[in-house]
């Protein structure tokens, strides 16, 4: 399944009773609030099913991150409460830049549950197009899916600082964050040595839709980020840098980009870690 799904493909999915009808997870969330859930219960889409971020698709915050992977059989209970079937398609979307839809998309496909999308554009681009929302919460049927962690490459601290010196190590924060000029959340400001800036938010082209595969891999190719050179991707939390896995796979990349689930969070709290600051990956 491609890691993107257009408004279009989707509303033709549902409206196919010959076709496997995608379980439909609303992942809606933002760092200062108000919470997703609010707006969910507001309006979603049609059979959407609230998966909160924090909760449910991460771990506690502590030394290991502030959105550390979630234990495999909490996860497991969340996607099935959810409805999430072993062999059915899933397709998660959120209301801003895709990051946290792709967060679900990653922890899918790191389960071992192959067919994930995330919806291109999001809750915005749906409503826009007038398609239906409801407030109606539904009741899923339980789903099976099995919970099987290992199907796509994660980091720890030693290995994306190895990948940074062999490789392409991205970090996917905004600049001033990369360069040490400010740092509002973690304990120290800058970037893993050899680290480049990728921020997230340049997936996105006009309206908040995902730009094309090949304007994605002209930006990768820019970076170093090469189809034969082992990649990676951090964040500040391990949420934003999961869009730059999937970015990479839209652009074509031919085996999954390895991500450091603890990202900056996790490394900045260890003072015995390097702190490169500046524009230079140093």
């Amino acid at each position: 399944m491609a890691p993107l799904i257009s408004t279009a493909a989707l509303a033709a999915r549902l409206d196919d009773v010959s076709e496997r009808r995608p379980v439909l997870l609303d992942v809606r969330w933002r760092l200062a609030g108000p919470p997703g859930v609010d707006s969910y219960r507001e309006a979603h889409l049609p059979g959407a099913v609230f998966v909160d971020l924090d909760t449910q698709l991460a771990g506690p915050p502590g030394p290991a991150g502030r959105h550390p992977l979630p234990d495999p059989a909490r996860l497991q209970e969340a996607l099935r409460a959810a409805g999430v079937r072993r062999g059915h398609p899933v397709v998660a979307y959120d209301d801003g830049d895709g990051s946290v839809a792709a967060r679900a998309w990653w922890l899918l496909r790191w389960a071992g549950h192959p067919e994930v999308a995330v919806l291109d554009g999001g809750y915005a681009a749906w409503v826009a197009e007038g398609r239906p929302v409801t407030d109606e919460v539904p009741e899923p049927a339980r789903g099976d899916i099995e919970v099987r962690p290992g199907a796509m490459p994660v980091l720890d601290a030693d290995g994306a600082a190895a990948l940074a010196r062999a490789g392409v190590l991205l970090d996917a924060r905004a600049p001033e964050r990369y360069t040490g000029r400010t740092e509002p959340v973690d304990p120290r400001a800058g970037h893993v040595p050899g680290a480049r800036n990728a921020p997230f938010t340049a997936h996105l082209g006009p309206g908040g839709r995902w730009r094309s595969p090949a304007e994605l891999a002209e930006h990768f190719a820019a970076l170093d980020a090469r189809p034969d050179v082992p990649v990676g991707a951090y964040c500040g939390s391990g949420v934003t840098a999961c869009s730059v896995v999937l970015a990479l796979e839209a652009a074509g990349r031919p085996e999954p980009a390895a991500l450091y689930a603890g990202s900056w969070s996790n490394w900045s709290a260890d003072p015995d870690r390097p702190v490169a600051t500046g524009d230079a990956p140093g």
